[in-house]
């Protein structure tokens, strides 16, 4: 027990929470590099993108992962945007807007983007269809790719941002250097404040994305079969 913990008697708590809730956003942080590197994977695979995988800096900050995550999230959305534009290009817009259309069955997408999609892919694959279908004819996942790109800006911009994912990632302390415990329980406190407020935002966010490229994924397989 450090000494200020004599006068400050809950600092040893406040320390353990800011541990646990670092891990459960570390935990959000690392799935959506693994559904994120899943997207990536889909799209390179059966889109013809050209995206790099991601990998997590163990020796960076909260921020640095971040960013990282964001940039691929707009590398993402830039590939999305181009296939997107040319089924526009390719489609009468009446079957553009069937294909934009939420009310309108995957079944039925499926079929309209067979039309054109191997001008655009050159040999197309029923996965390559169904892919295009479920990433850019629908507004779902440009809104997913957005909130979590938020959520992760967020999170950067805050004191969590300069927090190194290596040190708490082995539990230890945030606070690692002597310093008043008056001061430490301010900052306890504030991180603590942080942290919740920023995983209910990461959280859902990470959750709804995670599933999205699960099923992504599940449609693929399916379709390969």
């Amino acid at each position: 027990m450090a000494q200020s913990d004599f006068l400050f008697p809950d600092n040893p708590r406040r320390r353990q929470e800011v541990t646990r809730l670092h891990q459960q956003l570390l935990g959000c942080l690392l799935d959506s590099f693994q559904a994120t590197n899943e997207l990536i994977g889909v799209l390179n695979t059966h889109l013809g993108c050209r995206l790099p995988p991601i990998e997590m800096r163990r020796q960076g900050t909260i921020k640095e992962n971040c960013d990282v995550v964001i940039e691929a999230v707009r590398g993402i959305q830039t590939e999305l945007q181009q296939v997107d534009q040319a089924l526009r290009d390719k489609l009468e817009p009446t079957l553009y807007r069937k294909l934009r259309d939420v009310k309108e069955k995957e079944t039925d997408k499926v079929a309209i983007v067979q039309k054109v999609i191997s001008a655009i892919l050159g040999e197309v694959t029923a996965a390559a269809s169904a892919v295009a279908v479920r990433l850019v004819g629908s507004g779902a996942t440009e809104g997913l790719l957005h909130k979590l790109a938020a959520a992760l800006g967020h999170i950067g911009a805050s004191l969590l941002g300069s927090v190194g994912v290596a040190v708490l990632g082995l539990g230890l302390e945030l606070i690692v250097r002597a310093i008043l415990g008056a001061v430490e329980k301010s900052q306890l406190q504030a991180a603590i404040k942080s942290y919740e407020a920023h995983l209910v935002e990461f959280k859902s966010a990470s959750d709804r994305y995670h599933r999205a490229i699960a099923e992504v994924t599940e449609l693929v397989r399916l379709q390969t079969r």
